[in-house]
Order: structure tokens, then sequence, then C-alpha cells
């Protein structure tokens, strides 16, 4: 979480969860945005594979610990290079422009400062994540 820019941070939470982040500003700095939940469009059945208790797609990958689980991150994903996709998952621009205003809301799941709106997102099917296979 403190080191290079655009790279991914993956930690075990709870005893038993994988979540990652993918990390921005400085060496040091400590910031990066946990990767909570996508919208499964390609991989579906392999995210089925990887999460065989969803019972809806929408299930697959709603959540930050779903969303390792169904993409298959875990501890040896932590550093990968999301700018080159060293480790097959990669940060791609989708060519949708950002929204002059992203949508903010509160966190959820906490019980300080839950009214900070800090949990920020791009209305639905703005864009996409796309899963690179590794070299």
């Amino acid at each position: 979480m403190f080191g290079e820019a655009g790279h991914m941070y993956v930690y075990f939470t709870y005893g038993m969860h994988w979540c990652a982040n993918a990390v921005f500003g400085q060496v040091g700095e400590g910031v990066g945005v946990l990767i909570r939940a996508l919208e499964p469009l390609e991989g579906i059945e392999r995210m089925r594979a990887s999460r065989p208790r969803a019972k809806r797609d929408t299930e697959l990958c709603s959540g930050p610990a779903r969303l390792a689980q169904a993409l298959g991150i875990t501890g040896a994903n932590d550093g990968a290079d999301l700018v080159v996709g060293d480790q097959g998952f990669k940060i791609l621009d989708d060519g949708i422009p950002s929204p002059d205003t992203p949508m903010a809301s509160p966190r959820i799941g906490i019980s300080k400062a839950v009214e900070l709106p800090w949990r920020w997102h791009v209305a639905k099917k703005r864009g996409q994540v796309h899963f690179v296979e590794p070299a």
C-alpha cells in the first residue's frame, strides 16, 4: 500500500478473505483504492468455477472478497504491476471519458465517519474491468 503507484496491494482480512487495492500516490504515502466490486462481462464461467456457491452472476463480484475469489486474486499477486499486467491484471482505458462528477456515497460496513462520502464509483455500465490472461 505504501509502494509504487500502479501496483496491486493484496491483503488477507478477517483471517479468511483476500482483498486488493490499486496503489496510487507517492512511495511511502499509503494511498490506494479498494477494488470493491465489478460487473462481470467476460469470463463468467471461470468466475463461477471459483465461486460455485454464487447463485446469480451479480453475486460473483459483489464485494471485495468475492471479487478477489472470482478473479483468483491471492497474496501471490501482491505487488502485481497493473500498468503492464505482469500477473494478468491490468488497468485499461475503456475509451469512455471519466464523468465530470464521480458519484460519491457514504462508506458501508463501518461505525465511524459513516457520513463521509468516501465511496466513489461511476454510474452502472459506464466502464468495464477486463481480465487479461498472464503472458
